[in-house]
């Protein structure tokens, strides 16, 4: 399981480390992605295997369905970690996320999500902000 928020830097080849607390959950080979609110997502193989199973399925008569399908696999790319435990990240979901040096990566149970501090920053003042519309959405799903 995947917790907690760390901060890294990305060095000049796009390279991050990877918190050696999510090392081992999130093995040798591993998917990164386009994720939802300009931050990339981080799956282990098996993770990836279900939300794989669970997007092919889908029907290809919506239009949403294909184009989020279409928006999760054509920014996916199969990645490993090198001996110092950086995984280097592709200049296309570099660029989508906007991560240039400073890196948030943050652990949400069975994915990694990486974030430019800067767009992360601005989210959680958001979400600060909007605590108790969120508190209230959350009670009305039964949380």
């Amino acid at each position: 399981m995947f917790m907690g928020e760390y901060q890294h830097n990305m060095d000049a080849k796009g390279r991050v480390i990877v918190p050696a607390k999510f090392r081992e959950s999130l093995g040798d080979s591993f998917v990164a992605t386009r994720g939802l609110d300009n931050c990339l997502f981080v799956y282990p193989m098996h993770e990836w295997s279900i939300l794989e199973e669970k997007l092919t399925s889908l029907p290809i008569t919506s239009k949403n369905a294909r184009t989020f399908v279409r928006f999760f696999f054509s920014g996916a790319t199969e990645c490993d970690l090198d001996k110092q435990g950086r995984v280097s990240i592709p200049a296309n979901l570099r660029n989508y996320a906007g991560l240039e040096k400073e890196i948030v990566v943050i652990g949400l149970a069975n994915r990694i999500e990486l974030w430019s501090k800067e767009k992360w920053d601005e989210y959680m003042e958001a979400a600060e902000d909007a605590s108790e519309d969120i508190a209230n959405a959350m009670e009305e799903l039964g949380i």
